[in-house]
């Protein structure tokens, strides 16, 4: 009997296949057959039809004198204990980070907190944490969406193609990295750069107000949709909200802080067209810069050799 040897051109062929069509991790231990009918779901979704003269199990089951327990549509109560579990699990997992972010006294503290904290899932399935790049002395900050890739694997905000079009963006404003201070909405990668859950923004937040808290920008450059909607609390797309300021209210500042939201760097890539419409909004940013003497630092004239 002859034993078959593995194709290994064919199994690399399938593993790039499926890095082309975006599944670029893992994220479970065994593999999952997702087109496969498990026998149990089989057999409730087709239930045998109960014989002449034999009641259903519901009716059989349902307590003389108490029609509403075999009544369909009556409500579940175990529906409604997981719903309440849930918003409990929500309250007490704000209320969590809430109270990391808030004993946190610097930035590396908010680092520490976010390395404790367990109640954002994108955690279990991240590489790295990406909290911040650049300068937390600079007076303006870059807020952007959630980690790519790149960011995961080197554990920094925006360093993948869209943090070279970012750098690119800042240099035609006379800007780097080492004026601005840029983080994210939320800090760990979620996977297959899906968009995260309400719940999931909700978990990051408080940490990124307690940032904002501490470094008392004087500017926000708000990238993406994502971060202009949390952030200026607006239910409008980034095509509508670009371009126009805004105020950031913070939760505990009696000053709200100028916010001008536009399009992020990695829809930039893919839509080239739009860059001139970020181009106006980089002016509109360098002019605020003026106004509030946040003059950009010129570069350096090249030494004669």
């Amino acid at each position: 009997m002859v034993s078959e040897q593995p194709d290994n051109a064919a199994a690399l062929a399938a593993l790039q296949w499926l890095i082309d069509a975006g599944a670029d991790e893992a994220i479970g231990a065994l593999p999952c057959d997702r087109t496969a009918l498990p026998e149990k779901k089989a057999a409730r979704r087709n239930p045998p039809a109960p014989r002449q003269g034999e009641e259903s199990s519901a009716v059989a089951a349902a307590p003389p004198g108490n029609p509403a327990a075999a009544s369909p549509s009556s409500p579940n109560p175990s529906s409604r204990g997981r719903a309440a579990a849930n918003l409990a699990s929500a309250s007490e997992t704000q209320a969590d980070a809430q109270r990391l972010a808030m004993a946190a006294g610097s930035v590396e503290d908010i680092r520490a907190a976010l390395e404790e904290f367990e109640g954002c899932p994108l955690k279990a399935t991240a590489t790295n944490l990406c909290l911040y790049d650049g300068n937390p002395e600079a007076r303006m900050m870059i807020i952007g969406e959630a980690p790519g890739a790149q960011e995961d694997r080197q554990g920094k905000p925006f360093v993948g193609p869209a943090g070279q079009m970012l750098d690119r963006m800042l240099a035609a404003i006379g800007l780097d990295r080492s004026q601005v201070y840029i983080t994210n909405l939320l800090y760990w990668r979620p996977p297959g750069n899906r968009n995260p859950t309400p719940a999931e923004i909700a978990a990051c937040l408080p940490f990124l107000e307690r940032q904002i808290e501490l470094l008392s920008p004087r500017l926000l450059l708000l990238t993406g949709g994502m971060s202009a909607k949390t952030l200026l609390n607006r239910s409008e797309g980034i095509l509508r909200l670009r371009g126009r300021w805004d105020d950031y209210r913070h939760p505990r500042r009696d000053q709200p802080i100028p916010a001008l939201p536009t399009l992020h760097p990695a829809y930039l890539l893919r839509q080239p067209a739009q860059k001139r419409e970020a181009w106006r909004d980089l002016l509109s940013f360098a002019e605020a810069m003026e106004r509030e003497g946040l003059e950009p630092v010129k570069p350096a004239p090249a030494e004669s050799s």
